[in-house]
């Protein structure tokens, strides 16, 4: 097991360093940068001053001492300073990150709590109403986009309550956090449940199916036991795999919710810096979400061994 993690820990270590050198190549390859941005938006172009401002960020330093520069203050934990705010970057990317953390668990949370148990209730009474019912449920959730319905719950919220619920300041408590969160965490999470109790019910049936299953059934284990206590353990591997891919892609994914319902969290910081080429702002939110993807790839597969003891690692 530990040489197992030492081995993770050095591909882990590969990757960030891979995905840094594609981040930054790609950033470069996008035309222009905000020296461009600001002199073509002022109507225009002064080849000394813009010259002037190039070298001031850096811009005019070659590709690979920009890209030194930016490793080795990461690795010192000095992101730089945002080209658009001239504050550190570090400064305008921490206060969001609570706010996306929030929403991306409170929605991963609804997604679990529906997906999970609607799907082994699903296969549980397979070719019923109730499943039938529940896979139209799940193929909505799938087909419909979140931006539309975000949009359609901002219109219900105004016809109803005359109200909508969008983030102007912070919460003042928990309950106003909660309940200023729940409904875009409830639009983003509808897809996430949707593919949770698609995946949990096509798992569960397969293993249903298994010699073991019908075994136990012919000893007289109860449907209660042989469900929940046969099947689902063994079922619930695979949904644990994509509850992780939710978990990681809801930190990044969440761009659409966070601009309908005005949250200030760091995926909607994210195209704002795109936008204007802020370069130290990208690079590290980028780079963020990279961690917090292979991070997440890796508690799973540690999760794995404690929930299949089969499962050993070398």
């Amino acid at each position: 097991m530990v040489a197992y993690i030492v081995r993770r820990t050095l591909l882990m270590a590969v990757t960030l360093i891979g995905m840094s050198i594609i981040i930054f190549a790609l950033l470069r390859l996008v035309p222009g940068n905000i020296a461009d941005i600001l002199f073509d938006s002022a109507g225009f172009v002064d080849p000394a001053e813009k010259a002037a401002l190039e070298d001031e960020l850096g811009l005019s330093d070659p590709i690979p001492l920009q890209y030194w520069h930016w490793i080795s203050g990461l690795l010192q934990g000095d992101l730089g300073f945002s080209y658009v705010s001239e504050l550190p970057a570090i400064d305008e990317i921490a206060p969001r990150i609570p706010i996306t953390a929030k929403l991306a668990a409170l929605a991963l949370f609804f997604s679990v709590l529906f997906g999970l148990p609607l799907g082994v209730i699903s296969a549980v009474k397979q070719n019923t109403p109730l499943d039938y019912f529940l896979r139209v449920i799940s193929l909505s959730g799938l087909s419909l986009p979140s931006f539309w319905l975000a949009l359609l719950i901002l219109m219900a919220f105004v016809t109803w309550f005359g109200t909508i619920p969008i983030y102007t300041d912070p919460p003042d408590n928990l309950w106003d956090e909660l309940l200023l969160y729940s409904i875009p965490a409830a639009a983003v999470g509808f897809r996430s449940s949707a593919l949770i109790m698609r995946l949990t019910r096509s798992s569960m049936l397969e293993v249903l199916r298994q010699d073991y299953i019908r075994t136990a059934k012919a000893k007289g284990a109860s449907d209660r036991s042989v469900n929940y206590g046969h099947a689902l353990g063994n079922a619930v591997l695979p949904v644990v795999t994509i509850i992780g891919i939710e978990a990681a892609f809801l930190i990044g994914g969440l761009i659409v919710t966070e601009t309908v319902f005005n949250i200030p969290g760091i995926a909607r910081f994210l195209v704002e810096a795109i936008q204007w080429r802020d370069y130290p702002i990208v690079q590290n939110l980028v780079m963020f979400i990279g961690v917090i993807v292979v991070l997440t790839n890796f508690l799973v597969d540690l999760l794995y061994v404690s929930l299949d003891p089969r499962i050993k690692y070398e």
